[in-house]
């Protein structure tokens, strides 16, 4: 009888891809995992206990089917395993970097809870697709036939990406516009190297143009094109421009010189990976070298600013955020890498106001965490008499991020927004109440998670191809 390939997790640890030394990683921009091999690939896989409720899957919000590309990795089919994955995800390298699994899918993995370790989900997602880009699987775009109907789709981010993908599958021919002078939002600008290499998502961009995708990029509606020549030039418009606009904060000595927003920090600094000139980095105002940084924030774009200060060169990096460990809102895996290159965490804090223009220092006041808020989350409340001035040459405030005004940006005063400034848009279609325009994404949920834009993006998509008559029935005919 041949052997049993799955429920191994009972003789077989938990094994993460290697990482690779703090030192050595503290001096590049490249990721820090290493590939499985694929006998680790498949032994890792055959961890899982192929459970009759998958909560993995269920917790994911794409619903991939995860057990069952666990289980044809373990048996070495590897192939079939990707057109499972990809079935469901438009992109599943990405989302084997950059979900926070441990919040997801691993977090909710069933032998997790019975005290054997979670499958390592994201680590085997990444392997099966890299895999398949070496085999050449992964191919262009080819609609089965070509239709006449267009859409344009606002925003090159990951929820623009994955409606263009699932769109141009069916054969409309798909128009993408984007501010910025390459594809991809803040899969290309705002993620660090580090975390998510860049010719990951070159690679998908050239993939996506390849099927027919045309990108208009360097465009800014509302001043090189009209939100209403928009409409007028195809049979629906989806938005998908993300929330771009940093959250500020109110405090003595905002203005100094040496306060810059995480995204300019990061956009900064994933150009200067590209070759692209950068002012700003070039004459250290973008640039951590030789610097004692402080970051606020406790989100995962803290996270990526503490770590690339780190490998800018900085003398010190320190991170305050008002609450505790526990309650940050960022990957606890990111906050055990950052404290490994050696980012100080400073738990507790909040800023009070800023000393010296330039920059010299953070005034800080300690809290303690009071009784719970709405959410349900304990409230921070301060420690009177307990603040004290941390030095800084460098502030980087990363506070998490608001929609743009894009009624007044696109002169569009009926576009339906809610009290939030997002749009308001129908749960799983997209659709607003301006008739052929649909919104996915952050611009709907406010900032959210990668993995959150694809499923709306694929979900709208699905939603255009119904309103403008199924394709599939069509192909059939």
């Amino acid at each position: 009888m041949a052997e049993q390939p799955m429920l191994k997790f009972v003789t077989v640890e938990r094994d993460m891809p290697e990482k690779r030394a703090a030192d050595l990683r503290r001096e590049d921009f490249n990721e820090i995992y290493a590939e499985y091999a694929e006998a680790k690939a498949q032994e890792q896989s055959s961890r899982c206990s192929q459970c009759g409720v998958p909560y993995c899957q269920s917790h994911c919000p794409l619903h991939n089917n995860i057990p069952d590309w666990l289980k044809l990795t373990a048996e070495g089919r590897l192939q079939e395993a990707y057109e499972v994955s990809q079935a469901t995800n438009t992109f599943p390298e990405i989302c084997g970097r950059i979900c926070p699994q441990d919040r997801l899918c691993e977090g909710n993995c069933v032998i997790e809870q019975s005290g054997h370790g979670t499958v390592t989900i994201g680590a085997v997602e990444k392997y099966i697709t890299d895999t398949a880009w070496e085999q050449g699987w992964v191919q262009p775009i080819a609609p089965r036939a070509e239709r006449s109907e267009s859409v344009g789709i606002i925003g090159a981010g990951p929820g623009g990406l994955a409606a263009a993908d699932v769109l141009r599958r069916a054969g409309v021919q798909v128009t993408v516009y984007d501010r910025y002078d390459r594809a991809g939002g803040l899969l290309t600008y705002g993620i660090p190297g580090f975390k998510l290499e860049k010719d990951v998502v070159m690679r998908r961009n050239d993939q996506l143009a390849q099927g027919g995708v045309t990108f208009e990029l360097n465009t800014n509606v509302g001043e090189d094109i009209s939100f209403d020549e928009l409409r007028s030039r195809h049979d629906a418009v989806v938005i998908a421009t993300g929330v771009y606009k940093s959250r500020e904060i109110e405090a003595p000595g905002v203005g100094a010189t040496g306060l810059v927003r995480a995204i300019d920090f990061l956009t900064a600094s994933n150009r200067k990976s590209f070759g692209d000139a950068v002012p700003e980095f070039d004459s250290g105002a973008l640039n951590a070298e030789g610097k004692r940084v402080v970051v606020i924030g406790g989100g995962d774009t803290a996270m990526d600013c503490v770590r690339t200060s780190v490998r800018q060169g900085a003398t010190s990096v320190k991170c305050l955020y008002r609450r505790d460990r526990a309650n940050m809102p960022g990957s606890q895996r990111e906050v055990q890498n950052a404290e490994e290159e050696g980012v100080i965490f400073e738990w507790l804090s909040a800023p009070k106001g800023f000393v010296g223009d330039p920059v010299t220092g953070v005034m800080v006041q300690k809290m303690r965490l009071g009784a719970p808020d709405a959410t349900g989350r304990q409230a921070p409340e301060v420690i009177e008499g307990a603040d004290y001035v941390e030095d800084a040459d460098l502030v980087i405030m990363a506070l998490g991020f608001e929609p743009e005004a894009l009624p007044t940006l696109w002169d569009q005063p009926e576009l339906p927004v809610t009290r939030w400034g997002t749009i308001k848009a129908a749960f799983t279609t997209g659709a607003t109440d301006l008739d052929g325009v649909y919104a996915v994404g952050d611009i709907v949920r406010g900032a959210s998670l990668v993995v959150w834009a694809i499923r709306d993006g694929r979900d709208c998509a699905e939603a255009i191809l119904k309103r403008l008559g199924d394709a599939s029935v069509m192909a059939a005919e």
